[in-house]
């Protein structure tokens, strides 16, 4: 039994969709242009519920469990960027409702202008939400280390909140509860991640690949989005991307961490409809 609850199950039809290379599971409303969403690494579809109940009106918004993570197919290899993205493109193409504009954080984001290089033929924009080249080895070394340690029992859903209350101290506690929510299954003695441990750390490990080629190529429009105070994307590597393609428009989201949408989900919004509407 999954438990799922709340926003992340109740305002929003929930189906898995054979792309024809794997079956994914997403969350979808709404009516107009494609827009996708794409979550970061031990993350799910759920985290973007809120922000889909603002875009809805104007957008079919569909949020994606990638692969590996939530109720879409685990398979036991295939998690690089390459992987990730040919994944997108066989949604959209089931879909048959493209072009797409992809919103993507942290491995969204990274997967989303890979796409977009690989794919752009079904790619309209990106808004890649705190990932870019560049990223120091140490902060991945950090982010690798957590990614390896949240796969565990807990006894319920209050230790479930705790645990990423803890982990996630900005993200407010209506964001903490869909996580808790929507990212975990009961097992025998308590619940675990739906996420699949072997998944997240093959996948943690191509969180490492060179990313400065997907970026310097990519020719469809991309908003790059961080967060202040993210302790993944720094200042400094911010500004090296900014070098490399100095074309693509920046919005820095003053007192966000990593966690941008979910900390800031109004400044998000109006960050994307801004470039979209741009």
């Amino acid at each position: 039994m999954n438990i799922a609850a709340g926003i992340a199950s109740d305002r929003f039809g929930s189906r898995r969709i054979d792309t024809g290379r794997i079956t994914v599971n997403v969350r979808e409303a709404g009516n107009g242009p494609l827009m996708l969403f794409f979550h970061g690494i031990t993350s799910n579809s759920a985290v973007f519920t809120p922000l889909m109940a603002r875009l809805s009106d104007r957008f079919t918004t569909v949020a994606v469990d990638q692969r590996g993570h939530g109720h879409s197919d685990k398979p036991e290899g295939g998690y690089e960027a390459h992987d990730y993205a040919d994944d997108i493109a066989g949604l959209i193409r089931t879909l048959d409702r493209g072009p797409a504009i992809l919103v993507g954080h942290s491995l969204g984001a990274r997967n989303s202008v890979t796409a977009a290089v690989r794919h752009p033929e079904l790619v309209r924009s990106v808004i890649a939400i705190d990932f870019t080249p560049y990223i120091e080895t140490e902060a991945l070394d950090t982010l690798e280390a957590r990614v390896n340690a949240g796969s565990q029992l807990f006894e319920d859903i209050k230790a479930v909140e705790a645990y990423l209350a803890g982990r996630y101290p900005n993200i407010p506690a209506d964001a903490i509860r869909i996580r808790a929510e929507s990212g975990y299954q009961r097992v025998d003695g308590g619940l675990r991640p739906l996420a699949s441990p072997a998944a997240m750390a093959q996948t943690a490990k191509g969180l490492r690949s060179n990313l400065v080629p997907a970026y310097r190529d990519v020719a469809k429009p991309v908003l790059i989005v961080r967060g202040e105070a993210s302790k993944l994307v720094s200042a400094a590597a911010l500004a090296k991307t900014s070098r490399l393609r100095p074309d693509l428009p920046v919005v820095v989201v003053p007192g966000a961490d990593h966690y941008v949408n979910e900390v800031s989900p109004e400044i998000t919004l109006k960050a994307i409809t801004n470039f979209i509407d741009a």
